[in-house]
């Protein structure tokens, strides 16, 4: 008896609508408290039944998967998607077709986006083992929290997840990165180290216009054009605009779909170099 045909997916845009580092621990990782929010747009996954796990890259930001995986356009190697149907049993191998339409290195939390998308397709699929938490942790700190894709408090390595408020849920977003890539590495070892005090309590609306990402000057030492992309969207009419992880693309958050489409023409008018992505918090 053959498995079910695997499901298509969206692997959706991850944002912090606010990061606060406390500390930076012994163990070299840093003490956090975040907000996670997800967007309703992002890289696409399907695939079908195959002989073995494969993965084929396509999509604006394929070439860069792939030249870091060596190899050619439609690459296999190298990618967190295989690494995660390696440690999920299905009763047939999935041939993945990953159009990346997310920016890499961004602060999107792709790659684990693109994880969690295919925990989702094969709990549909399937079902996911006991203790699948485990699994999807060793893939990423953040990859738990993609797998619901739903919005979260994360706490010491943004590993301790609790549920957060959704009264967000809908908000028009605007994504906008300035195509430089920002490794996080570098963004969290330019911390500081200053406690600026705890992330706010209440609504998604109080934590987003009251709390702060403390990676913000860290990264515009490093990408100082972060500080460009955040002055576009404050002038264009946002209700809130702010660094989203470690950067370089930053978002805003506006009263209606109409305004955030005309801040969405206008920056592009004036940027069309830039990387732009409009969408919904779920």
């Amino acid at each position: 008896m053959t498995s079910p045909e695997p499901p298509r997916e969206t692997a959706y845009a991850k944002i912090n609508l606010a990061l606060h580092v406390r500390k930076r621990r012994e163990d070299g990782y840093h003490e956090l408290e975040t907000f996670f929010a997800f967007v309703d747009q992002g890289d696409a996954l399907e695939a079908v039944r195959a002989a073995g796990d494969t993965l084929a890259i396509t999509g604006e930001f394929a070439g860069v998967l792939n030249a870091e995986a060596g190899e050619g356009a439609n690459g296999s190697g190298g990618n967190l998607v295989l690494d995660a149907l390696a440690l999920l049993p299905r009763a047939q191998g999935w041939a993945v077709r990953l159009e990346k339409r997310l920016p890499v290195a961004a602060g999107l939390g792709g790659g684990s986006a693109d994880v969690g998308a295919v925990f989702r397709m094969v709990r549909e699929a399937c079902g996911l083992p006991e203790g699948w938490e485990a699994l999807a942790a060793k893939l990423g700190a953040d990859v738990p929290a993609c797998v619901e894709s739903r919005s979260v408090i994360g706490r010491g390595t943004g590993t301790e997840l609790e549920p957060a408020p959704e009264d967000l849920a809908g908000c028009p977003v605007l994504l906008v990165n300035p195509r430089a890539p920002l490794p996080t590495g570098p963004v969290f070892r330019g911390w500081d180290g200053v406690d600026r005090g705890a992330m706010p309590t209440g609504s998604a609306r109080a934590v987003a216009l009251a709390g702060r990402n403390d990676l913000e000057a860290s990264a515009l030492q490093l990408c100082p054009v972060v500080g460009e992309v955040l002055a576009a969207l404050a002038g264009a009419g946002a209700r809130m605009a702010r660094m989203s992880g470690s950067g370089a693309t930053c978002f805003a958050l506006y009263d209606s779909a109409e305004a955030r489409d005309a801040a969405s023409a206008r920056i592009a008018a004036e940027r069309g170099d830039w990387w732009r992505m409009a969408g919904r918090l779920r």
